[in-house]
């Protein structure tokens, strides 16, 4: 247990507080710190959060592992959530107060609230990278939008190897304009593709054909935080 229950914060965990909560700090620092011992692997795949908790469990996340264990053994990848929720492993994401929140991020307009996202879990995905700079061959982070903003600022903190998909060239020639986010849902299939692809190529094995179709794609899950 990250937090004990008698210890935990009386604030609610609603809204864009989320982001600076307390208890949410507390527990990052924890995974931050030496406390948290993070397990030696080929692979770190780094996604998003989700609306729906424990993350593992979302439509989405089951998405990602279709396309994660078709190519890589268990033993192989660590996989960690990042977002709203700062750095999570997924081994403590049924740890509170990762499945005590409610935020969306993606139906959030203001600007500053935006920004300010942006800023700190790019400064946590940064100690994350140190801290683990020695237990990972490889990193790959799969995201867009804002997410995909707090990574890129990250990689300037540091100078570790994170290979970021959807590539820009696949985002931009899937932009539909008439959606609120012209990108729409990372669950579209030439993004799998582009994830399965770039576990591939670093497995060093012959790439595969992702196995949805347009109709699988869900715009409901990706900024659902």
């Amino acid at each position: 247990m990250i937090i004990p229950e008698n210890e935990r914060s009386k604030e609610p965990m609603k809204g864009e507080r989320v982001l600076s909560h307390p208890d949410m700090v507390r527990a990052n620092e924890w995974i931050l710190s030496d406390a948290y011992k993070p397990p030696e692997r080929d692979f770190c795949i780094f996604v998003p959060c989700a609306k729906v908790k424990p993350y593992h469990a979302s439509p989405s996340h089951k998405m990602y592992d279709r396309i994660i264990f078709s190519i890589l053994k268990p033993e192989e990848v660590h996989i960690v959530t990042f977002g709203t929720c700062g750095v999570t492993p997924r081994e403590l994401d049924e740890e509170y107060p990762f499945m005590h929140y409610e935020f969306m991020l993606g139906r959030c307009n203001v600007a500053s609230v935006k920004d300010e996202f942006v800023r700190s879990e790019s400064k946590r995905l940064a100690r994350y990278l140190e801290k683990t700079r020695h237990c990972y061959r490889h990193r790959v982070a799969y995201c867009i939008g804002d997410f995909r903003k707090a990574m890129e600022k990250a990689l300037t903190l540091t100078n570790i190897k994170v290979d970021i998909v959807p590539r820009p060239e696949t985002l931009e020639a899937n932009v539909q304009l008439d959606k609120p986010f012209k990108f729409g849902s990372l669950s579209r299939r030439p993004y799998l593709q582009d994830l399965s692809d770039a576990l591939t190529t670093l497995k060093g094995v012959p790439p595969r054909t992702v196995g949805v179709t347009e109709r699988s794609i869900n715009d409901t899950d990706w900024y659902l935080i």
